[in-house]
């Protein structure tokens, strides 16, 4: 019989295949697993999307096809398979044999031989385009990237820095913490309290937690904190609203941003055009206590007239966070960050209208497409001469590049990828 765990990975990674962000679809499929299941479903469903095209490479030296003609499906468990006979603390037959059992009885004998030949073949490097010679080839198998993503990236920067990104997008993230109330120190003594060993981050406020404790469980200890990143914290850090400023955040699911904003003393709208996202803002406020109003609306048309602060913190192709997200990395096409600059020059403009003169606009996003980032910056100042670059030293200078811009980039930092630009209106 199929173990749970194994049918929850691949109804999730068919949700995934079909369009459904993985995270939601495996919440869905692994709903009423026991923790066992729940976490062994996580790590295969996860690990399968995350080295999605270095399954595939292998997998398809022993399809005479290829895998594009699979039926969908039988491609969704020869990698699952694969995942599982490579990564996983699992005997041979029992990956085969559960893989097997999914199947439709035409696709057993296909199945089964491929598997085993993968098993024999093992993960060695030496089957995959040679690091040194074709290192946009060895990143695409290897790496398991799309091949126009790393061909964007090597445009850009070394073959260096791409190889590391790519490893980073690899590894499985590691907690940190924001504390929102008292100081880093109180927070990890609370943690220790609890069992729990932390340490800060050099240059943040954030706090890194051992690996494999439970987020609930650290939050629990800590009570007013939120799970986020440091290049997510660092884009709060680096807004630097006035002291009591209030803030209008356009696009605030799923809420960190706007968590920590108030924290730090900001009355806080929390706009977004998804209720369901809200509803998980509105839960972390209850749990937190902190100021922040709720409301469904959209940023290209916001629901204030001004506001002293806007942040916008736009929809993305999300590329600085693809560790996060693995399955958005097959989900993304070269046609992408264009379309979506589109989406983000209307936003901006929906944004830049209830910004008063004096007031402040913080852009952001999580992804480290020049499209999306500086170029949308540049043009919006070059339509809106009423608004200038407002640098700011409330950050580490590290992480600014040269027009004054937060740039966190992950090979550099080891933090996922953001950026922000912050653009003050003249006053009357």
């Amino acid at each position: 019989m199929v173990t749970p765990g194994r049918r929850a990975a691949l109804a999730a990674l068919e949700a995934s295949e079909r369009g459904r962000r993985l995270d939601l679809a495996l919440t869905h499929a692994a709903r009423g697993l026991d923790p066992r299941e729940r976490r062994f479903a996580h790590e295969l469903a996860y690990g399968t999307a995350r080295l999605r095209g270095r399954l595939d490479w292998l997998i398809a030296r022993h399809l005479r096809r290829g895998l594009v003609r699979l039926d969908p499906r039988v491609r969704t468990l020869l990698r699952l398979g694969a995942y599982q006979l490579l990564h996983m603390a699992v005997p041979d037959y029992a990956a085969v044999s559960q893989v097997v059992e999914m199947a439709s009885r035409h696709a057993r004998g296909l199945l089964n031989a491929v598997l085993r030949a993968v098993a024999r073949d093992g993960e060695d490097p030496a089957l995959f385009p040679d690091q040194a010679a074709d290192p946009a080839g060895w990143l695409a198998s290897w790496g398991a990237h799309p091949r126009w993503l790393i061909d964007r990236w090597l445009a850009r920067w070394s073959v260096e820095e791409v190889s590391e990104l790519v490893r980073l997008d690899n590894e499985q993230p590691p907690l940190t913490l924001l504390p929102l109330a008292g100081t880093g120190e109180d927070a990890i003594a609370r943690l220790a309290a609890a069992g729990i060993a932390a340490w800060p981050l050099p240059g943040t406020a954030s706090l890194a937690v051992e690996p494999g404790t439970d987020p609930a469980r650290a939050l629990d200890a800590l009570r007013v904190a939120i799970v986020q990143d440091p290049g997510a914290s660092l884009v709060v850090a680096y807004a630097a609203p006035d002291p009591g400023a209030a803030v209008a955040d356009l696009c605030a699911a799923p809420g960190g941003k706007a968590l920590a904003l108030a924290a730090a003393g900001s009355p806080v709208l929390a706009a977004d055009r998804s209720l369901a996202r809200l509803r998980l803002l509105r839960m972390n406020v209850a749990r937190t206590g902190l100021p922040v109003a709720l409301v469904v609306a959209r940023a290209e048309q916001p629901p204030i007239r001004h506001a002293p602060v806007v942040l916008l913190d736009v929809p993305c192709t999300g590329t600085g966070t693809l560790r996060r997200h693995p399955d958005a990395r097959w989900r993304l096409t070269p046609e992408h960050p264009a379309a979506l600059a589109r989406v983000q020059e209307r936003m901006l403009e929906g944004a830049a209208s209830v910004v008063p003169a004096g007031g402040l606009l913080v852009y952001s996003t999580c992804t480290l497409e020049p499209e999306e980032n500086q170029e949308r910056v540049d043009a919006f100042l070059e339509r809106h001469p009423e608004f200038r670059s407002e640098p700011t030293d409330a950050v580490d200078p590290t992480h600014i590049d040269v027009a004054g811009r937060l740039a966190v980039l992950p090979w550099k930092t080891g933090f996922d990828g953001a950026f922000a630009a912050r653009l003050r209106r003249a006053s009357a």
